[in-house]
């Protein structure tokens, strides 16, 4: 039986009145004493609450939905899952949703999916500053009604008036914040003074997510007017000073949130020389570095090692997006990713960097190297891999020593036309690098990029994925080269 046609079974018994405790999870199923298992039937709303809830809990959101609509009763039962994750897709309805919701359904909203950009994006109006004021003012009312938030995900039409930072003192129980920028950032960019503020009210802040984020002219007067013109953000002076930051809010500051455990910072300029002077209070897990696009190559590839030069004693999982050419970090006395176990490296990093790369991070105890790549790019991935794990066998047993496994996810492209014979090539390059990391002991998984929410999981650290359209790859997802005994 399909899951939509148990929803109708369930609903049809509900509406009867009727329900067997075989809906129950198993430790409210009655039982003989011979741990025989019995069957009873009871009137639905019979049921003390607390029995209700278990049913209704054990039930995903589809089935809650249509469950819902037996009786009012029912309904109620059902409001605490019904709004339990919420995803509000535009300016629209958000004030939908305030307009209808009753307030108090707001309180059981523990996930949020928030986007302050207009369904019709042609429309220029909502840029001033009334209109700014009002999402501003619609997104206080919403957040102040949901005490027991924990993700939130802000995807914002350019920046919001300073008043936004207020209700965030007040969500104890928020641990994950994605906060992006939609619109297009010369015209309508998103203060990093801004961000920093809010990030740094939030009590219990674990994990932060960052995309397209502006910097502020107040903190980056030298990039003014100056090739290749980043963006900048004018008049965000008037953004109250911190209590423990101060006026110092540009984005290194964040490394001051002592309870951050996960920063994820991508289409951002990182040119800021004081990631390598602040202050760090928080013991970082997880770092996800991306490039700027209006920056070469090797001025992204100095900031990200300056970033992990300051961060990396606690890091134990990083993102590549640049190469790294600092020996530093190959040397396992002086490296300054001395617990690094997880190396994730993006589909947009340079394939012709991936040796030099790889032998410059020898010095952290790598234990997984993943690697997502693009359809057209998956021979000369694998390629790369192999001459890798040939100067490993090169360099002797202390050359990656910690590594157990290399895995390969490929991200499916639109615009590749599919050939035979190309096909065929991919997936011969696949095999092979399995059958050199059989030979070597390790694992190795070469498959579909699987997608991510992200909201629920935070963005994934390889970017985004879509389903592969190579038919024969099918047969290689999730396939594990097997340790022999």
């Amino acid at each position: 039986m399909s899951s939509e046609e148990e929803s109708k079974a369930l609903q049809k018994q509900a509406s009867c009145g009727l329900l067997t405790s075989q809906v129950f999870p198993p430790s409210r199923t009655v039982r003989h004493s011979t741990m025989a298992s019995i069957t009873t039937t009871c009137a639905w709303h019979t049921l003390p609450n607390e029995m209700k809830l278990a049913v209704v809990e054990n039930l995903d959101s589809n089935d809650a939905k249509a469950f819902s609509k037996v009786d009012q009763r029912t309904y109620a039962i059902c409001v605490p899952t019904l709004f339990t994750n919420v995803k509000l897709g535009s300016l629209e309805q958000l004030q939908s949703f305030l307009d209808n919701v009753p307030r108090g359904y707001r309180h059981h909203v523990q996930e949020l999916d928030l986007c302050t950009q207009p369904k019709d994006r042609t429309n220029q109006e909502f840029t001033s500053y009334h209109a700014s004021r009002a999402q501003t003012d619609a997104i206080i009312s919403l957040l102040i009604a949901c005490p027991r938030l924990t993700k939130l995900a802000l995807r914002m039409a350019g920046s919001l008036d300073k008043s936004i930072i207020t209700p965030f003192a007040y969500l104890p129980e928020l641990r994950q914040l994605t906060i992006t920028n939609c619109s297009d950032e010369e015209q309508f960019p998103l203060s990093e003074r801004l961000v920093v503020s809010i990030a740094a009210t939030i009590p219990g802040l674990e994990q932060l997510s960052l995309d397209k984020i502006s910097r502020s002219k107040m903190h980056a007067p030298e990039l003014e007017g100056v090739y290749p013109y980043v963006p900048l953000v004018f008049g965000d002076d008037d953004i109250p000073d911190h209590p423990i930051l101060g006026s110092e809010l540009s984005l290194p500051s964040l490394l001051r949130i002592p309870t951050l455990r996960k920063l994820i910072i991508r289409d951002t300029h990182l040119g800021d020389a004081r990631w390598a002077t602040t202050s760090v209070a928080c013991r970082l897990e997880v770092l996800d570095l991306g490039s700027c696009y209006h920056e070469n190559e090797d001025f992204n590839r100095v900031c990200t090692e300056r970033i992990m030069a300051a961060v990396g004693p606690t890091i134990d999982e990083f993102s590549l997006t640049t190469s790294v050419s600092d020996t530093v970090f190959a040397e396992p006395n002086v490296t300054p990713l001395p617990r690094l176990r997880k190396l994730h490296i993006s589909p947009f990093f340079p394939v012709d960097s991936v040796v030099d790369t790889m032998s410059n991070m020898a010095g952290s105890p790598i234990e997984t190297l993943s690697m997502q790549c693009y359809e057209e790019d998956i021979v000369d991935v694998c390629a790369a891999l192999e001459d890798f794990l040939s100067l490993r066998v090169e360099r002797g047993p202390e050359f990656y020593d910690k590594l157990k496994q290399i895995d390969v996810a490929v991200t499916a492209s639109d615009h590749l036309s599919h050939d035979d014979e190309e096909d065929e090539e991919r997936v011969e390059a696949t095999k092979r690098l399995q059958e050199f990391c059989r030979d070597l002991r390790l694992s190795s998984v070469v498959g579909k990029a699987s997608s991510e929410s992200t909201l629920a999981h935070g963005p994934s650290p390889l970017g985004p994925s879509r389903t592969s359209s190579i038919p024969n790859l099918d047969k290689l997802v999730h396939e594990r080269a097997i340790l022999p005994n």
